[in-house]
């Protein structure tokens, strides 16, 4: 069972057909809010708003440990994630969808695994490749048979938030080889990894980093809202061409 984190911009999936919705507990707390099942294309999914239904949980704040667990619980069995971001890199602009295939994690102060706490042992995974290859061209190959245009490959940095970044902020990231800058995708990714759930991400270009483009002197927070109502509308096309393909 395919499974849709919403982040900004995504906070409920129109095209899913609710069957219905659960409260779910879990050993690490309550979720963002409760699963919402129903069918895509006829397919069996199930969504969660990372942020909660009415957008209210700031992104350090997100319990990822009791979605992920909660999503697992559910039944299922992949998930892509929906993210807002900021472009850095100068090809990368409002409007742009992007699938990426690395992350820098700069956030701090999360509960970033399930094994820890009283005589829980150490465990260590690979995270060589964060994203999980095989969904990540699942969902290029969706992209294109819905027609959406997407770019393949970025270097995300996952940063702490809420506020957003300064300029000089930015130009470290570039430094560091950085693409795109958003505040969820970790710990959020290694806590799939660890329950050995693939994931992948479907990112959205929101605005300019700071320093960049029209945000040269400060973000154009006035674009933002029209920008991400047409461009999740596109994401929503290529989840559904998934869906359709039976990946």
């Amino acid at each position: 069972m395919l499974a849709i984190i919403g982040g900004s911009g995504l906070t409920q999936l129109a095209n899913l057909t609710v069957e219905r919705r659960e409260v779910v507990r879990t050993p690490y707390g309550e979720p963002s809010g409760p699963l919402t099942f129903g069918r895509l294309c006829g397919q069996p999914a199930v969504f969660i708003a990372r942020h909660g239904y009415g957008h209210t949980i700031p992104p350090h704040e997100v319990n990822y440990c009791a979605n992920l667990w909660g999503l697992k619980q559910a039944g299922a069995t992949c998930i892509v994630s929906i993210a807002s971001v900021g472009g850095i890199r100068a090809d990368l602009s409002p409007g742009a969808i992007v699938i990426p295939h690395q992350i820098i994690d700069y956030t701090w102060g999360r509960k970033a695994t399930f094994h820890e706490g009283g005589d829980a042992p150490v465990v260590h995974i690979d995270f060589t490749q964060p994203y999980d290859p095989e969904l990540r061209h699942a969902l290029l190959e969706a992209a294109r048979d819905a027609g959406q245009a997407v770019v393949d490959g970025s270097v995300y940095a996952a940063t702490q938030g809420p506020r957003l970044e300064t300029a000089a902020e930015i130009n470290r990231l570039e430094r560091d080889g950085v693409d795109i800058v958003g505040m969820t995708g970790m710990p959020e990714a290694a806590l799939a990894r660890e329950l050995e759930l693939p994931y992948a991400a479907l990112t959205v270009v929101a605005n300019h980093a700071a320093g960049r483009g029209d945000s040269k002197q400060g973000i154009q927070f006035a674009s933002l809202e029209d920008i991400l109502r047409e461009t999740m509308g596109r994401v929503r096309r290529i989840i559904e061409m998934i869906c359709i393909d039976g990946k």
